[in-house]
């Protein structure tokens, strides 16, 4: 029988360790806080009404007592609020900056060309910079203006040349005609 009922009080102390409500104020010190807070303020609330004055002039007239009852209810408030909000989950501002500062950082280097050479120059050094002219290339076209200027020299060049044997081969034949 004794068995028995060690078993059903396990049982029952398992059953509400596992109530919702009860792991909250186990793991939660801000609620435990707020609930020893608004004990303490209805303890003393409770001794100032029994000082030998009657409750109503006590309540009318008494200021501390008034503040110790205002700190009780805003203290169950709280924790009324406490329970039947969600938890809430613990802010970690540095962690946020971290990360910020991260996700900004690779968006200025994938946006920024000129910071993205110069953290490959931080990282593997300066480049050199020369220019690169292929030996397998053809060399670039003069430029038109040039060419044609020199073409019609030269044209008018080679025409007057052979003009002038063309006479003079021209003028032998009829000199040995006559």
């Amino acid at each position: 029988m004794a068995a028995r009922k060690i078993d059903s009080l396990g049982d029952t102390a398992r059953q509400i360790r596992e109530h919702p409500i009860v792991a909250r104020l186990l793991d939660d010190p801000e609620l435990r806080a707020q609930i020893r807070s608004a004990y303490m303020s209805g303890r003393s609330a409770y001794g100032r009404m029994n000082n030998g004055k009657g409750p109503t002039k006590a309540l009318l007239e008494d200021k501390k007592l008034q503040k110790d009852l205002r700190e009780a209810a805003n203290s169950l408030r709280e924790v009324s609020e406490g329970l039947r909000a969600p938890r809430r989950r613990r802010r970690r501002p540095l962690l946020r900056l971290i990360l910020l500062s991260i996700a900004g950082g690779i968006a200025a280097l994938a946006l920024s060309e000129g910071l993205r050479s110069k953290l490959l120059d931080l990282l593997f050094g300066a480049e050199e910079e020369f220019d690169y002219t292929s030996t397998t290339t053809p060399p670039p076209p003069p430029d038109p203006s040039t060419a044609s200027t020199v073409t019609n020299h030269e044209t008018v060049s080679a025409e007057a040349a052979p003009a002038d044997e063309s006479d003079a081969s021209d003028s032998e034949p009829a000199a040995a005609s006559n």
